[in-house]
């Protein structure tokens, strides 16, 4: 009998994932950032204007299922590739989503919709180490929105990564509140999800090692929360962060994780006595009021409020890079010890935010670890 060949009986060489991902502050190697092709003002529901005033959501709604106007796509455009250029000459490697029409209008057998865009990839996919998960979103014209993304998920799948999607939401009516109001300052916080199924957005959630924060909010249940938690089991540990934001919607200007025991908070809606315990031994480092913006355009379109001066992106734990417009925050940041890089962002706060909501890290070089107490 012939012997085996030694190339026969030699292991198979182990999947090296491509994704790597532990924590908002490890040296940034590759990235996924968004795009503004074929972005639509999305279709009229209540879970999509909860959170701004009602002639804003009126408004809204009779632009829906439109294209932005140019001139709004065209100054984003300018601003979203320079900063791609940045991010390239600083060795970061970047990978783009496909371009898709968000005009088209699919659905379920309970309801239909148009789209809206691909902006911002930190909404629809979490990474966790090696793992990417796609998130059950609440607002109905995002539920496809990661097939823009499959080419580069399957790419990554056969690499090595893990890739999991959370339960597809059914988005009926049982999930929202039919007489939501935002709460006056005093009220008792309401949001507009009930618990009929879980549902979040990866961005209401941001990464320390071992423990992750999150604030519940109009697109993140306590069921979406728990389902995390079991999912990822008992090797984390994931802390609720209370917001006095009467509209919340995204960690990312609440509370943002700048380095191995360093948080950036935002005063207007965090108590710094009640963060949670494990934070108590971190620097709480306020962030400062953002400068005003007067361009009359940006104040009528932008859905994410003036706090995004707090929407950084580490790229390792000394540079960050940060929005050229807001100088207290550049000098602020200087301050602390860190390296601010200035760039320009601030008109793709219509299409949903600004660098760490545009962008979604895929690999930093580090391992897992815990940094809390």
């Amino acid at each position: 009998m012939t012997a085996p060949s030694a190339t026969a009986s030699a292991p198979a060489e182990p999947f090296v994932s491509p994704v790597n991902s532990h924590n908002e502050w490890d040296p940034l190697e590759e990235i996924i950032v968004g795009r503004l092709d074929g972005a639509t003002i999305p279709s009229k529901h209540p879970v999509v204007g909860c959170n701004i005033p009602p002639w804003a959501a009126r408004l809204q709604g009779l632009a829906a299922g439109f294209k932005y106007p140019r001139m709004l796509i065209e100054r984003a455009q300018q601003e979203l590739d320079q900063f791609v250029s940045l991010l390239q000459s600083l060795g970061v490697t970047v990978r783009r989503p496909d371009a898709v029409d968000y005009r088209q209008r699919f659905g379920t057998p309970d309801w239909t919709s148009r789209g809206f865009c691909n902006t911002c990839p930190r909404d629809s996919m979490l990474v966790i180490g090696d793992e990417i998960i796609e998130t059950p979103m609440a607002w109905p014209c995002r539920y496809f929105e990661t097939h823009s993304y499959r080419g580069i998920l399957k790419d990554y799948f056969r690499r090595g990564a893990r890739w999991t999607s959370a339960p597809k939401p059914q988005l009926t009516d049982a999930l929202f509140e039919a007489d939501f109001r935002i709460p006056e300052v005093g009220e008792p916080m309401r949001y507009i999800l009930t618990e009929f199924e879980p549902v979040f957005d990866a961005a209401d959630f941001v990464r320390a090692g071992r423990d992750l924060f999150v604030t519940r909010s109009n697109v993140t249940n306590r069921m979406g929360i728990d389902w995390l938690r079991r999912h990822l089991g008992p090797g984390y540990r994931v802390h609720e962060i209370e917001s006095r934001c009467r509209t919340p919607m995204h960690i990312d200007t609440t509370l943002s994780l700048l380095s191995p025991g360093k948080a950036l908070v935002n005063p207007e809606y965090i108590d710094v006595d009640r963060l949670p315990d494990v934070l108590s031994s971190w620097d709480i480092l306020i962030a400062p009021e953002p400068d005003r913006i007067d361009e009359r355009m940006l104040k009528v379109t932008s859905m994410c409020g003036k706090w995004l001066s707090m929407n950084v992106l580490m790229i390792d734990e000394k540079r960050v890079i940060a929005e050229r417009h807001h100088t207290n925050m550049l000098r602020a940041l200087e301050k602390w010890g860190f390296e601010p890089i200035p760039c320009d962002l601030m008109h793709y706060a219509p299409f949903g935010g600004s660098f760490h909501c545009a962008t979604l890290d895929i690999r930093r070089r580090g391992t897992l670890e815990s940094y809390v107490d």
